[in-house]
């Protein structure tokens, strides 16, 4: 697998009045893309939450996602193992709070072997990314 994103991918490359709509559907498009399990639920509860300009219903997001979106993606999942081996890492990577839920998708990515990590949020990640990581992407 050459290419992983974070959930800003997917909910831009969901919502068109989202920035960067076009270049994001197109790397969900490729059909070659994995994303950690857990995006799925923050994509979820970013399009239903009401924190944008925008809020789906709980029935429509998730169709949405069914039939259009996840299908397209490859889902990688941590086991608990390997989620606690990230967390003892996580002081010497400058990961604290909340930022393990982006670490999570990082590993998730190193774990399929991943070339690339799309996201929006690139200084999330930069953060904490190492030389052995999949290279940080911007689309």
């Amino acid at each position: 697998m050459n290419a992983f994103i974070d959930t800003s991918i997917l909910v831009a490359a969901m919502i068109e009045s989202e920035d960067f709509h076009g270049r994001c559907r197109a790397v969900v498009a490729q059909g070659d893309a994995g994303m950690y399990a857990h995006g799925i639920t923050e994509t979820f509860s970013t399009l239903t939450g009401g924190k944008k300009t925008f809020r789906l219903s709980a029935a429509v997001a998730a169709e949405f996602l069914d039939d259009h979106f996840v299908p397209r993606l490859t889902i990688t999942a941590l086991t608990p193992t390997e989620m606690l081996r990230a967390m003892r890492e996580a002081e010497a990577r400058g990961v604290r709070g909340g930022a393990i839920f982006d670490f999570l998708h990082l590993v998730a990515a190193r774990k399929v072997k991943a070339d690339r990590f799309y996201t929006l949020n690139i200084s999330n990640f930069r953060a904490f990314h190492r030389a052995d990581d999949p290279e940080i992407v911007h689309p």
